[in-house]
């Protein structure tokens, strides 16, 4: 296999079977289970960013995008951002 055992370049798109090198970064957290300072990360490629943002907002999830390196501290609650 090509590629076989090779390191990465930079960080991946998150995205099943993708490769790609992650533009994004996708902050989200799941509500029933973290405290809002308990942030999840999924990097993200251009073509997916989008993908992976609806994937965990149609789950009802706090998410939020952001460019590869910007970190967030916290997530709040969506009613909560209102």
């Amino acid at each position: 296999m090509i590629g076989f055992g090779a390191n990465p370049s930079g960080p991946q798109c998150s995205r099943a079977g993708c490769r790609e090198e992650a533009a994004w970064a996708v902050n989200w957290r799941n509500p029933r289970i973290h405290d809002a300072d308990r942030v999840k990360v999924w990097l993200a490629c251009d073509e997916h960013r989008d993908h992976l943002y609806d994937f965990v907002e149609t789950r009802g999830f706090p998410v939020a995008i952001t460019p590869f390196g910007v970190v967030l501290e916290r997530l709040p609650d969506a009613e909560a951002a209102e």
